[in-house]
Formats: C-alpha cells, structure tokens, sequence
C-alpha cells in the first residue's frame, strides 16, 4: 500500500483520520503505533518483527544513555556504540550483504558467500538513521529519553514519513509526541499539502518518467545528442517529482495528525554551485550525514587535509546510502570530489561569476550526475555520458529524438515552471489569494481527481525512492 494508491487515498487514510479524531488525545498514539504497523506490514507482514527489533534495541540502549549520561559518560557512550553497530548491522545484512557476496564471489572467482536474495525492508535506511539520532541525541544532551515505549514506537513507526522520508531527527519531534495541537486550517494546510505532492508525483513525475523509460530503452550507442540530453533531462525532473512530490505528501500527513516535520527540499534546481544545491536537496539526508558524521570527524575544524578526508568518508557513505550498487559508491565519490573543489578554491570563483554561467555550470553537472546514478552499471554509464557530448560519432539529433522533443516539449515547460520559485508565485497569485480563497478547493479537487484517474488508468507508477 503506497500513498499513491486508491486503496490508500479512499479508504485507508479516511477511515484512519476518522477515528483519529474521535479519539481521546491519550490513546492517539497508541492508535497511530497501530495503524503505523498496518501500513508497513501491508506488503511485507514478516518485516513487522524487524520493526519491533529495532524500537526494542533503541529504547533499551536509549534508557542506559539517559541513565549514565551524566554520572558515567564511558559508560553512555558504550550503549550509543551498541545502538549504533546494532542498527547499522540490520542496515548493513538486508541492504548489503547480497552486494557483498556477489563483489567477493566476482572477485575471488569462487562461491564464498551465497546470495540470500532477501527482500529490502521498505524504509529501512531511513527509520535506521532516525533511531541511531535517538540515541546519539541523548547523549548529547539535545533530548531526553522517552520513557513511554508507546511514544516511541509511534516515532520510530509514524507511516507518513516512514518508508522514503524525510528523515525525522527524534529531538525534532520529542515535544510533538507528548504534546501536539491540531487546528481546523492546520488539517487543510496538510490536505492541500498531500494533494500537491500527490500531483507532483503522479501527474508529473510518472509521465515525464515514460520518456526516461523510453530513452532508456534506446541503443545508447547510437543515440543522438539530443536524445540522451532529453532523457536525462526527464530522469532528473522525474526524481525531483517524485521524491519531493513524497516529502509534500509525507509532511501533508504529518500536519493532519499534528506533526510538523522539516522541509526536504528547496528548489535544488535553482543552485548556483554543487554546494548550494546539496542544501536545496533531500535536506533531511544532508542534516543528518553533517551532525552525525562529517562534524564528529572534526568537520572543517583540523586543517584541510582532514576536511578533504572527512568529505570524502561522508560522500562515499552517502552514495552507499543510496544502494548496494557500484554506480552509487561512483555517483557519492562524484559530488564528493566536487564538493572538495568547491571547498578548496572553486566557490570563490563561482560567486565572482555571472548568475547564468553558475547555473549552468550546476545544471551540466547535476545532470551528468543523475546518468551515474540511473545507469546501474560502467559500460552503459560510460557510452550514454559520451552520446551526451557528442563523442560516440553520430548527430545531434534525429527523427526521434525531434519526435520526442515534440512530443514532450509541453510537459518540459510545465515542469521547468514548477521546479522553479515561479511556480509557487504563480499559485499564490493566481489561486490562493483570490477573495475567500475561492479556487483552492475547486483546484484541489481537480487535481486530486486526475491524479486518481491516472492512477487508476496507468500501469506506471513507481515510487523512485521506495527501494532506499
């Protein structure tokens, strides 16, 4: 059961929001942990223990922190070390070990270790690194321990960011599980928030995603120039829709059952440096990779040797994050060495130049960077990057690549529109200000409408960031 299913958007979901509301406010957690678990068991039931693991590891390891803190921090510090390997040891068997095996089977030209072929838990890298910020949080004195496991789980559990983010640190919302006000324009703000990112996702993402998938489907060999550029180009806008259309719906969610949870992204499209646009995209994932690991490295702190050595942990982890593929490692080490240049002199550089070279410069750049993390392997990675620059001998374009253009040149405009601040303007002009917000729910309920009549008609509906 995804967000972007009938099942979830008629049935589910209103039948949960009923009886969240007639609920008496102490037992709305204990019902939020209920319906949490419903709707991660939905497709893997079996996974539901693994879920019960890690909020048991993390609420024990989280009570001795709190309790040695501050008489014993050696001691504290041991159980933030258990939560940590034990954490990272159920991230690292379901999502790696297979990687693991078939790199040292390749390697070694023998059957070492047998691949378990094992189905990734949904969401695990994600509530992983939000239960390790628990306990890492406490010791730091930047929360308390929750001592109602309750609450807990109810955190560690919360279905609307659960299975693709945005990452919620606990002492984000340690206040919000004991105490949370709902309002009658704080549930339509969420309402309108979930029809928004609903739209982006399916009217937007899933049909520029059939011209990746079309692209995709071309002999990258000979593919003309304006071929390759198109896909990615659609990949890009595709995973941008996506993801961030899931993090409006997630913090749509979230403001119906009284949360607030941080914003994810901030027109990344808009950077004038590699810099700037990691903190414009997937914020949650940035935050949380410079709290808890570039700063405790030392950060920027110890000399420049050791912040290109620190950068270069954090961005190979990050590419890591993302999959047990090679292409991710490559794609993390990519933006690694960017970053590290930037750091280095580049930035001064960029902010000295026109506002039209640096955004170019980010736009090439980001772009080459989507054909490594799309492509899952060297080969076709490598051949598609020289389709891209004209140097595998063929045109610019073709009677295809025309036909595509043509084809999409539409939804490019519309989608450019609204990856960008104009986008938001436009809507706030045009909808939200007119007398008594008039068009909002007109609109609203128009796009919720075609966004279930896609849904219900179209067999393309992937849900990008599902598998991390």
């Amino acid at each position: 059961m995804i967000f972007s299913s009938v099942l979830f958007l008629y049935i589910y979901l209103p039948l949960v929001l009923l009886i969240y509301q007639l609920t008496p406010l102490k037992y709305r957690n204990l019902l939020l942990l209920i319906v949490n678990l419903i709707f991660y068991g939905w497709g893997e039931p079996v996974y539901i223990l693994l879920m019960f693991l890690s909020i048991g590891i993390d609420y024990v390891n989280g009570y001795y922190v709190a309790k040695y803190r501050d008489i014993d921090r050696q001691r504290a510090k041991r159980f933030v070390i258990i939560s940590v390997v034990m954490n990272l040891s159920l991230l690292g068997f379901f999502k790696y070990y297979d990687f693991l095996a078939g790199s040292l089977n390749s390697l070694l030209n023998a059957q070492v270790l047998h691949p378990l072929g094992l189905a990734l838990p949904i969401g695990i890298s994600f509530y992983t690194f939000q239960t390790m910020s628990y306990t890492i949080d406490i010791y730091r004195h930047q929360a308390d321990a929750q001592k109602n496991i309750i609450n807990f789980g109810t955190y560690v559990t919360l279905f609307p960011q659960l299975i693709a983010g945005p990452i919620v640190r606990y002492n984000d919302v340690a206040d919000q599980l004991e105490h949370r006000e709902s309002s009658a324009d704080q549930f339509a703000y969420g309402v309108q928030r979930f029809i928004l990112g609903l739209a982006k996702k399916v009217l937007l993402a899933n049909n520029i995603g059939l011209l990746w998938e079309t692209v995709q489907k071309m002999d990258f060999g000979s593919m003309s120039v304006l071929a390759a550029w198109l896909g990615i180009i659609a990949f890009a806008f595709q995973i941008y829709f996506d993801f961030s259309g899931y993090s409006d719906m997630a913090i749509g969610l979230g403001k119906m059952f009284g949360f607030t949870f941080l914003e994810n992204f901030n027109y990344p499209y808009i950077s004038k440096s590699i810099t700037e646009f990691w903190r414009r995209w997937h914020i949650s994932l940035s935050v949380w990779f410079k709290e808890y690991v570039y700063i405790p490295l030392g950060g920027n702190r110890k000399g420049t040797f050791r912040m290109i050595l620190n950068l270069a942990v954090v961005w190979m982890l990050t590419g890591f994050w993302h999959g047990a593929s090679w292409n991710f490692l490559w794609w993390g080490c990519y933006f690694g060495v960017l970053l590290i240049i930037e750091k280095l002199f580049l930035k001064r550089l960029l902010d000295a130049c026109p506002a039209v070279i640096t955004h170019l410069y980010t736009l090439i750049l980001v772009l080459i960077s989507w054909v490594l993390f799309a492509l899952s392997d060297g080969p076709s990675i490598f051949t598609y990057l020289r389709a891209m620059f004209a140097l595998n001998g063929n045109g610019l374009f073709d009677s295809s690549s025309i036909y595509l253009l043509a084809n999409y040149a539409i939804m490019l405009v519309i989608l450019t529109i609204a990856s960008l601040p104009l986008g938001k303007k436009l809507y706030h002009r045009f909808i939200e200000n007119q007398p008594s917000y008039v068009l909002v729910p007109l609109v609203l309920m128009f796009l919720l409408l075609a966004s279930t009549a896609y849904i219900v008609d179209a067999s393309y509906n992937p849900f990008l960031y599902f598998r991390f």
